[in-house]
């Protein structure tokens, strides 16, 4: 490690000190730390720990890419952000807490986000990719991207109170994330965090093992998730660690790969319900937000709320009717069969389950409302509390 500007000062080898002291970090270690400009995609729940760590640990640049605001709702788990960072765009907040732990670091913010036209760029001008995203669509760009740009993606995800960590593209024979699950699953089929619920602290325990697992990558120490996948659910705290084995029919990383370039229209978000499946009923399986107010307005449109009640304290649309998801079942002979039938909950991914098993029990007139409460908040109700 040559040149000044990898060299620690007195106050950096004062704050660093406890690094320095682990035989496997040390100072050429901590220098490398310095040295390393690590990309932090998604300022949430994963993000904030991640970044938070790997700025204390002194990584030399670390980048932030997010396109999102704070919202009350994320308060819950993303430690980035504070209550008066609402409305805010999450890099400037995550930006002034990030300075604060360390002045050192060089904090680079790309507002836009990671997209399909600048992922495989912008993944080159980094060492290592921390995913911290939450949706499949994302995910699947990330782990294409880093691979095309010869980058080591440090992966996280969480469901409810499980959590799973892994490292992937950190060299030619070690398997990706499409080794593992080569194909997003059907839309609707898996809920987001926002339909199923996430434990924050959870979201504490993935980020900072993603952030420890790309301070292991930078400095050389200790053995990486390479090839395997570490999880753990926090009900039990069972821990498991899986060995992943490269796939030799990857469409990604195998000699017989499919997928040779960042095409946009394969990264079509696969979390969100914006299908345009048809059965053979005279109405659509889903509507968009704006269809659906239209619906409302005429006067033979029944809208049910399949959400839990709690939510209900939270906001919701006047004249709906509450029927719990599960609960359904018990109701079906209390529902039109005539004239349009939505069914609404918080994103649209609930609601999409029911609108299927209402047309498998003979409701073809049941619609699913496309984006949930929270797009007929942003669309037709300012005043309505988002969550």
């Amino acid at each position: 490690m040559n040149g000044d500007s990898s060299q620690l000062n007195s106050e950096e080898l004062a704050r660093y000190s406890r690094h320095i002291l682990l035989d496997e970090i040390g100072i050429d270690g901590q220098e490398r730390l310095k040295k390393a400009k690590v990309l932090v995609v998604g300022a949430g729940g994963l993000g904030s720990p991640a970044a938070m760590y790997l700025v204390a640990a002194g990584v030399g640049q670390l980048g932030i890419a997010d396109f999102d605001k704070v919202e009350l709702h994320n308060l819950q788990r993303q430690l980035l952000h504070g209550t008066a960072d609402v409305d805010t765009p999450k890099t400037l907040s995550a930006q002034k807490r990030l300075q604060a732990i360390n002045p050192h670091v060089s904090i680079v913010l790309h507002e836009g986000g990671v997209q399909a036209d600048n992922a495989v760029e912008l993944f080159k001008s980094y060492d290592v990719i921390v995913d911290g995203t939450d949706n499949f669509a994302t995910r699947y760009l990330n782990n294409d991207a880093s691979f095309f740009a010869g980058k080591p993606l440090v992966y996280g995800s969480i469901f409810k109170f499980e959590g799973q960590v892994s490292l992937f593209n950190a060299s030619p024979e070690a398997p990706c994330y499409r080794c593992l699950f080569p194909e997003p699953p059907p839309p609707g089929s898996v809920p987001n965090c926002g339909e199923a619920g996430v434990l924050g602290a959870l979201c504490g325990i993935i980020g900072s093992m993603q952030a420890l697992e790309a301070v292991k990558t930078i400095v050389g120490a200790g053995e990486s998730l390479a090839a395997s996948l570490f999880t753990i659910d926090t009900l039990s705290m069972r821990t498991r660690k899986l060995k992943i084995k490269k796939d030799p029919q990857c469409p990604l990383c195998s000699p017989a790969a499919s997928i040779n370039s960042i095409n946009a229209d394969r990264y079509q978000d696969q979390c969100e319900t914006n299908t345009t499946e048809t059965m053979p009923s005279a109405y659509p399986i889903e509507v968009d937000i704006q269809e659906a107010k239209n619906l409302l307005d005429s006067s033979n449109t029944n809208l049910i709320d399949v959400r839990e009640t709690f939510e209900l304290g939270i906001c919701q649309i006047e004249n709906a009717r509450h029927i719990p998801m599960n609960t359904i079942p018990q109701h079906l002979e209390e529902l039109p069969k005539e004239g349009p039938l939505l069914i609404q909950c918080h994103h649209g991914g609930r609601s999409l389950q029911v609108v299927h098993y209402l047309r498998q029990n003979g409701f073809d007139n049941a619609i699913n409302m496309g984006g949930g409460i929270d797009a007929w908040a942003i669309n037709h109700d300012s005043t309505m509390q988002r969550y």
